[in-house]
């Protein structure tokens, strides 16, 4: 399939269903990567030497703050690329992703607090990553109430675009922290520059949730995205026959 073939799928009566094609297969994905992940984080990977067994909340907490700050940056990517080219997919990709990445920061806040209670002795501490992920969430839930909050739906995607653009600069914030100031929150246990410090069934476990997180929000993402098309596109003769 050469590019321009490509190209066709950016208008959403060719891209709905070749979402819902691509559906079932990244829900599958997420599943069998779930069950792969957890059964080897919780039952396989060895009790660490330091924090015991505490410390397997990570195979969920890991995960879920990688994928918070990766659909931030795709979402903006989409929303800026629709505020750029005025392209109506790239806007209802952003609108989709929003409230899967919002999930994924709640969570990565919530496991980070069942993890700390026992590791630092409190729920929650103002360290510069916690807080850095926080304002990560209320990034996510400004989008989602900017765009709720006006009605025109080209005005709502152009606001929503520039605040997620602006919120960009948060997430290397985020993935710097531990490097730029001296937080309780420990540093990176897996560099891009060198072995990760951890034990190999360890490793596999979190690579294989962070495999099933990220199928799970594609499929969430294209599924929600299919919705808001039907929405969106209610008038238009190819949804009447979708919906037909």
């Amino acid at each position: 399939m050469n590019l321009m073939q490509w190209f066709r799928f950016a208008s959403p009566q060719s891209f709905y269903p070749l979402a819902g094609r691509m559906i079932p297969w990244f829900w599958a994905l997420a599943a069998a990567f779930g069950l792969a992940g957890l059964y080897i984080g919780f039952f396989v990977a060895p009790t660490d030497a330091q924090q015991g067994e505490g410390y397997r909340i990570i195979f969920i907490h890991v995960p879920a703050s990688w994928m918070s700050m990766f659909i931030y940056l795709v979402m903006a990517f989409w929303a800026g690329l629709g505020l750029a080219l005025g392209t109506r997919l790239s806007a209802m990709m952003a609108q989709a992703l929003a409230p899967t990445g919002a999930l994924m920061a709640a969570l990565s806040l919530w496991t980070g607090a069942l993890w700390g209670k026992p590791m630092w002795g409190a729920w929650w501490v103002w360290d510069a990553r916690l807080t850095s992920e926080l304002i990560l969430l209320f990034l996510y839930i400004g989008f989602i109430a900017l765009q709720a909050a006006i009605d025109d739906p080209r005005r709502a995607d152009k606001a929503g675009a520039i605040l997620a653009l602006v919120g960009v600069v948060n997430v290397p914030i985020i993935y710097f922290s531990v490097k730029w100031w001296n937080t309780l929150h420990q540093g990176s246990t897996i560099n891009l520059t060198r072995a990760p410090s951890m034990a190999q069934t360890m490793l596999l476990g979190m690579l294989l949730m962070a495999l099933a997180f990220w199928m799970y929000s594609i499929a969430a993402a294209l599924t929600r995205a299919r919705a808001i098309m039907l929405e969106r596109e209610r008038h238009t003769e190819w949804v009447k026959h979708a919906v037909d």
